[in-house]
């Protein structure tokens, strides 16, 4: 029931042509900025990438929970609009230091490892750096209570074999310490991780039969949250309510390894078109987005200090 709510939101609430219409709009307000070069204004690009990336979130919902589909390439977007998004923040951080940051920390960890499952190591190593660079400042509030958030953060950096704060284990309560300590804000940092704590200490182990088991209590974990669609909780939204990320990435870290994962995987939660969407070795970058495309130039031509600029072609 749940799952049908959460396609209907995308069928009979937010209607593709309506979010479209949406991103004409922005084009008209993106176009006028570039052309007149309005260095006084430009803060407007960012705020607008909202609205491609709800295009590309429509676009790619469209696509698999509509028409039943497996295109990565709304997704893949999504994932390329929150690097963009950290890369014009910092543009302001001097001239608009209170200004909203139009990401999440979540959302920044979801697209880092969706950049290591796709094999674009050069963008993956930006978003890194950059969320290290502002890790618990204004451009990257850690005060996150979604736990699989946490747990996908620590698998990265064990999986990569990096630290924060000098540790790769238990990430979330040295957060939560240190910041309680320097008077950061941390309320919201669980105290634990729930069944991704048994994830985390046997993701490697070599026994086929315990990974099944741990792969069955996260997706039950995961299922009976997102059932909860709609409400505050770890899986109500509508963005990744029912998209198994934390179960993709578990398991994509141990092909890596050479470790077994099993050949199928008999639970709803991985049996719905997002669930399936393949994943190969390297992945192919999106199309540019003509609009992003736009701000990428006007930021590189406007600001020396453009984060990419530093880093030549990217994507």
């Amino acid at each position: 029931m749940a799952y049908k709510r959460y396609r209907k939101n995308f069928v009979d609430g937010i209607k593709f042509e309506d979010v479209q219409e949406k991103y004409y709009v922005s084009q008209r307000k993106i176009g006028n900025i570039v052309e007149h070069n309005e260095t006084t204004k430009d803060h407007i690009l960012l705020i607008n990438l909202n609205k491609i990336f709800r295009y590309y979130l429509s676009l790619w919902k469209n696509d698999v929970l509509i028409r039943g589909g497996d295109d990565a390439e709304g997704l893949k977007n999504m994932q390329k609009i929150i690097f963009y998004k950290c890369m014009g923040q910092e543009l302001y951080n001097v001239r608009y230091p209170k200004m909203i940051v139009e990401y999440t920390f979540r959302e920044v960890v979801i697209a880092l490892v969706h950049f290591t499952m796709y094999g674009w190591e050069k963008e993956e190593k930006v978003l890194y750096d950059f969320m290290i660079d502002h890790f618990g400042e204004h451009l990257m509030d850690t005060n996150e209570e979604k736990k699989h958030v946490w747990f996908l953060l620590e698998l990265y950096l064990q999986y990569r074999d990096k630290t924060i704060l000098g540790t790769n284990e238990k990430l979330h309560l040295v957060v939560k310490n240190e910041y309680n300590e320097t008077e950061k804000p941390c309320y919201l940092i669980p105290e634990d991780l729930n069944v991704y704590d048994e994830a985390l200490r046997r993701w490697s182990t070599p026994n086929l039969e315990e990974v099944e088991h741990l792969v069955s209590n996260m997706a039950h974990y995961h299922a009976v949250l997102a059932s909860e669609i709609g409400q505050l909780g770890e899986f109500g939204d509508f963005t990744y309510a029912f998209y198994p990320i934390d179960l993709l990435f578990f398991i994509y870290v141990r092909k890596q390894r050479g470790l077994p994962v099993p050949t199928q995987i008999d639970h709803f939660l991985m049996n719905t078109p997002e669930g399936r969407m393949p994943v190969a070795e390297r992945e192919s970058y999106p199309k540019w987005d003509p609009l992003l495309q736009m701000i990428d130039q006007f930021y590189r031509k406007n600001y020396p200090d453009y984060i990419p600029n530093k880093h030549g072609e990217l994507f």
